[in-house]
């Protein structure tokens, strides 16, 4: 993974997630969670360039939030189970990918979301 580390915020200024690490590579994206069995060492995973996801080989279920390119929420997605695919979003430019349960309700789709970057 890169070594890019994000903390994200929603509007009112709540963690939405601390410590999230940034996949912009090819070969990142495409892994993305593929056979982990855990996040690694972060919150979550931000995809780049990513309108449409799988959790095909996943070993747990997460959450996701698709973005567009200022980190306006597009579509939240709770709980998606692995061996799953979602629709594809045209708007979205990424999606932050967390474990399941992780991922507050208090999202809005529309919102835009606070991104500061830790290094």
């Amino acid at each position: 993974m890169e070594n890019k580390r994000l903390s994200i915020k929603n509007k009112n200024g709540v963690l939405i997630a601390g410590n999230v690490l940034v996949a912009s590579k090819i070969l990142e994206r495409m892994k993305g969670l593929m056979f982990s069995l855990d996040l690694p060492s972060c919150d979550g995973l931000l995809i780049k360039q990513c309108n449409s996801i799988h959790t095909f080989f996943m070993l747990y279920p997460i959450d996701i939030i698709f973005l567009d390119k200022d980190f306006k929420v597009i579509r939240t997605i709770y709980n998606i189970s692995p061996w799953k695919m979602t629709w594809v979003y045209l708007k979205a430019s990424q999606v932050l990918e967390m474990k399941a349960g992780t991922l507050s309700t208090n999202i809005s789709e529309g919102e835009v979301l606070e991104v500061v970057c830790l290094n």
